[in-house]
């Protein structure tokens, strides 16, 4: 008869004896499940978790994809009994806080709410910083919110199809400002052009903020932003925000038609929310954790935030969002080898 290998506890001088004996004792109480100690994993799950759990975000506070995190950390401390901790480490394009996810302890205890750039990142940077796919585990897709594309009050024109015939006209004389190479937007954008068969001109920014000042100013007509940054301004009558690009009308401008109403049926570029941890962590707790997210989507709370933000709660499977970062990593790197686009 094999000899099954030492559990990983069983002390390292355990002799033959007794490790056959352990497995008889086994064997013999098979039947009485009850009295079986459960998995490791199985505890920790149970157990999970017994301290504040770290939320890395690689924004600024502030932002959309801080909002959605600390309003998702809220709701999973209410229902998890422990802080969820909003740990933000903006920089290099969220890489610094992807490294510092795929860094940390597999335990459960270091989770990342991560955004397109977990995606987009891998074909933008060379040699490719980290593989999603491979360094980190999916948990759970949080929501979206749709990129727009607006105008300053001067842009002469006041619709998709308006802008559309006068970019045919002038190639590459109409100029967009985003908040930078390589960001969202400035993809969304990208993907739209070739669409629309139109060329425009990109006037890259280091952030939202200072791209929205320089088009409110006059200097560039048009911005491509996710729909919180551009909503004050829309609000107050500022900027005419053109199309979302979303599936479906914005909450929070319900009188901008959407892309696909303006000509392009089945286009969408938005801004997506996920939870992802380190590769290894134990399935049981990425499962606990997945379960949970699921019925804080369902909150109150959750759901008014990020219709705040300009979006809508996305639930779903685990593999529903593995499907999701694969298929967006394809349609990056297709995008940044024809585009030919570098970081900034």
């Amino acid at each position: 008869m094999t000899v099954p290998p030492p559990h990983p506890r069983a002390p390292a001088f355990a002799s033959r004896r007794s490790l056959l004996a352990g497995t008889a004792a086994l064997a013999a109480g098979a039947a009485l499940p009850g009295l079986l100690p459960l998995p490791a994993h199985a505890e920790d799950a149970a157990a999970y978790p017994a301290r504040p759990v770290r939320l890395l975000v690689g924004y600024s506070a502030g932002g959309a994809v801080d909002a959605v995190a600390r309003s998702l950390g809220q709701a999973l401390a209410a229902s998890l009994g422990q802080p969820f901790v909003v740990d933000n480490r903006p920089g290099a394009g969220s890489n610094i806080a992807v490294k510092a996810a795929i860094d940390a302890p597999a335990d459960g205890y270091t989770l990342m709410v991560a955004a397109n750039a977990l995606a987009a990142n891998m074909a933008l940077y060379q040699p490719a910083p980290f593989d999603a796919e491979r360094d980190l585990a999916a948990i759970s897709l949080i929501g979206r919110v749709p990129v727009v594309i607006a105008a300053n009050t001067q842009a002469p024109y006041a619709s998709i199809g308006q802008l559309i015939a006068q970019a045919k006209a002038r190639p590459r004389a109409i100029a967009f400002a985003s908040p930078g190479n390589g960001s969202t937007p400035h993809m969304a954008v990208e993907f739209f052009e070739r669409a629309a068969g139109i060329e425009l001109q990109h006037v890259p920014y280091r952030g939202g903020a200072q791209a929205l000042t320089d088009v409110l100013g006059g200097q560039v007509p048009l911005i491509a932003v996710n729909a919180l940054e551009a909503l004050p301004h829309a609000r107050s009558g500022k900027l005419k925000v053109l199309a979302v690009l979303s599936p479906g009308r914005s909450a929070v401008l319900p009188d901008v038609p959407t892309i696909a109403e303006s000509g392009f049926p089945g286009f969408e570029a938005s801004v997506w929310y996920g939870l992802v941890a380190p590769a290894g962590t134990p399935q049981p707790i990425v499962d606990r954790l997945h379960a949970e997210v699921q019925k804080a989507l369902q909150t109150p709370g959750v759901r008014e935030r990020m219709a705040q933000v300009g979006g809508e709660v996305l639930p779903g499977s685990r593999d529903a969002f593995v499907r999701l970062i694969h298929s967006e990593r394809q349609r990056y790197e297709k995008l940044v080898r024809e585009a030919r686009i570098q970081p900034d």
